[in-house]
């Protein structure tokens, strides 16, 4: 037992008093009797034994008394057995990610979170709330209410770990008790571990019912016609046992194509037919699963010719011409002597076939055209200057040429899952016609081939940037040193290598994903590039390089939708932005992470434990009913004993 006022203790001399007075009322004096009275003797004998009696209880009494009135003033009180982190301040952090819009026993998992925080917070409970984008620092229920009443699902991931590191930044005299309320999909195991213990974390997890979930996860050009494009679209089913759901197209919110899919497999392609023209709208499904990966946004521009060049011999890029025919490119072949490098800006694609080196200035004008969005493409010529080749790729990456080898080799294996092939082929093949080259050079290269050799060394390797990327091949493809030209294979090969893909095909770009975009568009060094939807309007990071702008979106929009690009009141470009899909697959959780740190079933069982943990048991009014008693039992005794 302690005592809130322990110097209140010293009061208990007093009971000294009372000792004192019983002291006195027993002294004793000398008796005489007169015979008148002497009859009384035998009664007044008796009296003085009732008297001691009632004298000794008074004194018991008062004693008592006196004892537990000083108690009650000490205020004694249990001290709990958590007492020493009864100071802490209380952080809540919430997930607010889309996997939250799952469904549990009583509706969405994130609105029955709030609802609990609105309903058993106490209102005197001061604490900190931090969700994934916002942060309330030392508020309470009631200033808070509005803000938990109207948050809305988020894009932006559940990151614990730098939520965490946002509470240890925030300075403090006292230690904290971190509340984390989420449902664990997609939860890092690092994320668990960087947990201090000392922080006394308290999880929540709220599980939900329904686990089915389908999502769309991308739209692209599947096959492109004279007249229309066919555009595939890839679906994920997460669960067991689907019923058929629907599926619709949209162009400028107009209906286009609706079809029933039935899930006999987990991922499901579906084609669609349309005119091939520009597209501005999105593919919806509806299931009962989450809602936010039911639709997907997406744009396709208005067909427009690509730039390419080659520089190198005319003879060694004639078949480059059968490729990038007038329909679709605008293709031209310079020597290098005659050369207009100020034409090199407005391309889209620039091959270099077969140069022996690559002057200083041309090194200097490709970087920057690859800086700003440019495709790049390097045939290596047998008598290429090693050392020249080498400090002109190390602008762009980490390829380097050694030695050249004479030995014959096949091509035999085709990297399916590269960019470069992405939509190429039906099904993967295993067998086909094997072109080969007489002559190659070896090659260190950290990247994924493109097109390999029966050794698995790179025959073509791809350095992919966020707006560009830069082709190399490992050998010449002229006639005279491979059969390459004469395979079916170069036609896919260089065909997607000139396309600028962020024109000609699909864009669906998503939130999160600080890709540059570049727009084509001229514009004076006043003037700036401004997105706008049907409910939102942002102003992307942007720099003006040349005729074109490079637009830096980092977490705009909020919203996922259909946007354009507008100079002032000039339309430039529309844009399509989506959600990232990484959230879908409900069956992620794994509470076995949580497993060292205490768990709750609801906010309002923590409020509860730490109550219970951390007040002290106060027993001063205990001592004061107890001297009220014996208060009436002294007033009893005078009262009733004789």
């Amino acid at each position: 037992m302690h005592f809130k006022h322990p110097e209140i203790l010293y009061f208990l001399f007093l009971l000294i008093v009372p000792v004192l007075v019983h002291l006195f009322q027993l002294r004793r004096f000398k008796t005489s009797y007169f015979t008148n009275v002497r009859f009384l003797k035998e009664l007044s004998i008796q009296t003085r034994k009732s008297s001691k009696i009632k004298k000794r209880l008074l004194l018991a009494t008062r004693l008592l008394l006196l004892t537990f009135a000083v108690l009650a003033f000490a205020q004694p009180f249990f001290e709990a057995k958590d007492s020493k982190n009864a100071a802490n301040e209380m952080y809540v952090i919430l997930d607010n990610s889309f996997s939250m819009q799952a469904k549990g026993k009583k509706g969405e998992l994130l609105k029955r979170a709030v609802q609990e925080l609105l309903e058993n917070t106490p209102e005197t409970a001061q604490f900190s709330l931090l969700t994934n984008t916002e942060n309330f620092w030392n508020t309470d229920i009631k200033s808070s209410k509005s803000a938990l009443q109207n948050l809305q699902y988020s894009a932006t991931p559940f990151e614990l770990s730098s939520i965490i590191a946002k509470i240890k930044a925030h300075k403090s005299a006292h230690k904290k008790d971190i509340v984390i309320i989420t449902d664990a999909i997609g939860l890092p195991e690092t994320d668990i571990k960087n947990i201090d213990a000392e922080d006394k974390p308290y999880f929540i997890i709220p599980e939900a019912e329904q686990k089915n979930n389908i999502a769309i996860d991308s739209v692209y050009i599947n096959q492109t016609l004279e007249n229309f494009y066919e555009i595939g679209v890839d679906l994920a089913a997460y669960g067991e046992d689907f019923k058929p759901v629907s599926m619709a197209l949209y162009n400028q919110n107009k209906l286009i194509a609706k079809t029933i899919i039935n899930f006999d497999t987990k991922k499901k392609k579906i084609n669609f037919t349309i005119p091939k023209e520009a597209f501005h709208g999105y593919v919806t499904i509806d299931d009962n699963g989450l809602s936010y990966d039911n639709r997907l946004y997406f744009s396709i521009s208005k067909t427009k010719k690509t730039n390419i060049i080659s520089i190198g011999e005319p003879e060694k890029s004639n078949f480059l011409s059968r490729i990038y025919t007038s329909g679709e490119f605008n293709y031209n072949n310079y020597t290098l002597s005659g050369l207009d490098y100020n034409s090199l800006e407005k391309q889209n694609t620039i091959i270099l076939n077969e140069l022996e080196e690559v002057p200083q200035a041309l090194q200097t004008t490709l970087k920057a055209f690859v800086s700003k969005g440019g495709n790049l493409v390097i045939i290596p010529s047998e008598k290429s200057s090693v050392t020249n080749l080498n400090s002109f790729l190390g602008n762009f990456g980490k390829i380097q040429f050694k030695n050249l080898q004479s030995a014959s080799k096949q091509i035999t294996k085709i990297n399916f899952d590269h960019p470069l092939f992405s939509g190429v082929f039906e099904n993967k093949i295993t067998n086909f016609q094997y072109p080969k080259t007489a002559r190659s050079f070896d090659v260190s290269s950290p990247y994924p081939a493109v097109l390999s050799y029966e050794d698995q060394t790179p025959f073509v390797s791809g350095i992919q940037n966020p707006a560009s990327s830069v082709t190399v091949f490992t050998a010449p493809v002229n006639s005279s040193n491979s059969n390459f030209q004469q395979s079916p294979l170069i036609v896919p090969l260089f065909y997607k290598i000139g396309q600028n893909n962020q024109k000609t095909g699909v864009n669906a770009l998503t939130i999160g994903d600080n890709n540059p975009y570049f727009v084509d568009v001229l514009l004076t060094k006043d003037a700036i590039l401004e997105v706008k939807g049907n409910d939102d309007f942002f102003i992307p990071i942007q720099q003006i390089l040349n005729n074109k702008v490079k637009l830096t979106f980092n977490d705009f929009p909020e919203t996922a939708g259909n946007y354009s690009v507008f100079d002032k009141k000039n339309w430039v470009e529309n844009l399509s932005f989506n959600y990232k899909r990484s959230e879908s697959d409900l069956s992620q959780v794994n509470t076995n992470l949580v497993s060292d740190f205490k768990t709750a079933d609801s906010i309002s069982t923590i409020f509860n434990t730490l109550q219970t943990e951390r007040t002290d048991s106060q027993i001063w009014k205990w001592f004061v009913i107890f001297a009220l008693l014996f208060l009436a039992l002294e007033m009893a005794i005078i009262k009733f004993v004789k």
